[in-house]
């Protein structure tokens, strides 16, 4: 029997501009702490190797002191890695990969499959590596899988990274194609994929083992490993997903009409925490008090969240009566609030809305300083 852990995409180096600084610097910091997570599980299961199936770094750029990192990150796990290039990595001529062979990062117990050539895994099985060698190919690197004689009595395990062709839509023309059933086709006992940021079934044989940090606003399953077991050669796998990611991706798309969409989508942004990126996509209409109340939600979340986009845009004021009587707006005031509101409905929408904002906020910050000096 052989144990693998298999995982892919770790996209190391990835900068998340999105994002303010501090919460990007997070994220960036995270994907280390990811392989750290893969690198004890490893240990603490006793796999015989761990399989890496491609754009381990997220470009070929990336600092000399990022490769020495990731490459420490390794370290919890004595045991075989098997790593190949994917597209944002591939194996060019100069690459991150011969730059990582220059500063002597790379462990003894690390091998970096840079050419489609069988490597005999610790006398336990034969793995079968197709790396990219450029960011785009259109032939399918997984061919001469099949033409690979057996190695009598191991178990065949295929590492590549690529689009299954018939995944996605038919007017999509991926690049890097694996073909549909090619591990009956080359009679693998498991074909480990990458490329798919999300834990995904192909067949009996083939997974998608996605991303282990998360990485988008995306509900793909994302941020897990998969523990490969194998009884022997020609047994079917028994695959086990495991959680790796630290953080949470949510994105909400909440439709807001009357006071109390206001009430729920403050009582769950009360139950974000500090695990969460959230990404707030608003759209419908509120009143001036309900917005105030989303703000206020909204500022408390953005302190406790690991990182939180907020997109109102698609999300229109409307100041009840009730709202602007409470401004004490009356003459050009309240004629130039009624011109806001009119105006939402145009193209400068989401200009027109943020003067209305602004205006409420300086006649409510003018009744604030009045009634204090009242009571002085």
């Amino acid at each position: 029997m052989i144990s693998l852990l298999h995982t892919a995409d770790w996209q190391i180096g990835r900068v998340f501009s999105q994002f303010e600084p501090d919460d990007a610097a997070a994220l960036f910091e995270a994907r280390f702490k990811a392989v750290e997570r893969l690198a004890a599980i490893a240990a603490e299961r006793k796999v015989d190797a761990v399989l890496v199936a491609g754009d381990v770094f997220d470009l070929q750029t990336v600092s000399d002191k990022t490769i020495r990192r990731m490459f420490n990150a390794m370290q919890g796990f004595a045991g075989p890695w098997l790593l190949i290039p994917g597209n944002h990595d591939s194996a060019l001529s100069e690459s991150v990969w011969s730059r990582a062979q220059r500063l002597g990062a790379v462990a003894p117990n690390i091998v970096c499959c840079l050419e489609p050539r069988p490597h005999t895994v610790a006398g336990k099985f034969t793995l079968l590596p197709a790396p990219l060698t450029q960011r785009h190919t259109y032939g399918d690197l997984t061919d001469w899988f099949a033409a690979e004689p057996d190695e009598e009595g191991l178990p065949r395990i295929g590492l590549a990274h690529g689009c299954v062709q018939g995944i996605l839509s038919e007017d999509i023309d991926s690049a890097n194609p694996i073909a549909a059933g090619r591990a009956a086709q080359a009679r693998l006992d498991y074909l480990a994929l990458g490329d798919w940021h999300g834990t995904r079934q192909i067949d009996d044989r083939t997974w998608y083992a996605g991303t282990p940090e998360t990485d988008r606003f995306r509900a793909n399953d994302s941020g897990q490993a998969l523990l490969v077991a194998i009884d022997g050669a020609g047994a079917v796998p028994a695959v086990e997903p495991v959680r790796v990611g630290q953080f949470d991706w949510q994105q909400w798309e909440p439709r807001l009409a009357v006071p109390s969409d206001i009430d729920e989508l403050v009582r769950k942004l009360e139950q974000i925490g500090s695990g969460d990126v959230l990404q707030l996509r608003a759209q419908g209409t509120c009143d001036l008090a309900g917005h105030n109340r989303l703000g206020a939600a909204l500022d408390a979340a953005r302190a406790r969240a690991r990182a939180l986009v907020w997109e109102g845009e698609a999300l229109r004021l409307e100041p009840t009566e009730e709202d602007i009587q409470a401004l004490h707006a009356d003459g050009f005031v309240g004629e130039a609030l009624q011109a806001l509101r009119e105006q939402q409905g145009d193209t400068d929408a989401e200009l027109a809305r943020d003067a209305l904002l602004t205006l409420a906020r300086i006649l409510g910050a003018q009744q604030g300083s009045s009634h204090a000096g009242a009571g002085a």
